[in-house]
Order: C-alpha cells, then structure tokens, then sequence
C-alpha cells in the first residue's frame, strides 16, 4: 500500500499572531484558503524548499467554542492514500476504530493511541461512494 504523508494542522485562536510566529521560524505562507460558508481560514506554511511538507494553521473565524471536549488544538495528520477503503478496511481489521468513515470517497478520520486524529484522503480525487462505508455512522469525534 502506497502512502504519502501531507500536512500538520493546528488551531490557531489568534491567525496574525501565530502566522508571526511560525513566521519568525523561518516558515513562509505558501497556501490559504478562505472559507465563507464554513467560517474559516486555512494557513499552509512551509520552510524555504519544504513545500511538500506544511503546517495548517486553522482559525474558526467565530472561535473555537465548538471543539470537542477534549479542547484540543493540535488538528490532525493528515496521509494521502492509494486507495481509503482498503485502508479503511485495513485499519478496521486491525481493531481501528474508523471515527468519520469514507462515505464519500475521499475522506475518513481515524484516532491513533494517543488520542492524535488521522485524516485519511483518497489519492488522485473521490473514489465512487461505496458500502459498508456509505452507509456507516460516525463514532466519537475526530
């Protein structure tokens, strides 16, 4: 199985003051992304000839009262994979829970030992919805 590990993402409450920060690291701002409907912001940043390996920086622009309870701000890994129902399927029979399972082909969410969320995105775009994953709930949160 092919894997391709893509970013880190951490919450930010303030983006201007942590963009500075990573900013005085060396990191530099490669990529950003603002989401009107979602009400959020997405900060790539990178060191000079690292652009294949960013930090996400994630600001909910009406702040994060909504995390779950374990208040989290570091996000998640985030891994490319050949293909996510295998996978999945992998992980499952390995006794992984898969928290936000692939219903739509593309993305599945996963907690590792300690409690560190994975997110699982399909290489190369969607993969055809498909069961048991269309079809199966969430568990817990990621």
């Amino acid at each position: 199985m092919q894997i391709r590990y893509l970013h880190t993402m951490v919450r930010v409450l303030d983006l201007e003051k942590s963009k500075a920060f990573y900013e005085l690291l060396g990191l530099r701002e490669i990529k950003r992304h603002d989401s009107e409907q979602g009400r959020f912001t997405l900060v790539y940043l990178a060191a000079p000839g690292q652009d294949e390996t960013p930090v996400e920086l994630t600001w909910n622009w009406d702040g994060d009262t909504g995390l779950p309870s374990d208040s989290r701000h570091f996000g998640h890994l985030a891994y490319e994979v050949e293909d996510i129902y295998a996978m999945c399927q992998h992980l499952m029979d390995n006794g992984v829970t898969i928290n936000r399972p692939p219903r739509d082909g593309r993305m599945a969410f996963v907690r590792s030992p300690d409690n560190i969320s994975i997110e699982l995105l399909q290489m190369g775009g969607s993969k055809a919805p498909a069961e048991p994953w269309l079809s199966m709930g969430n568990t817990g949160h990621w």
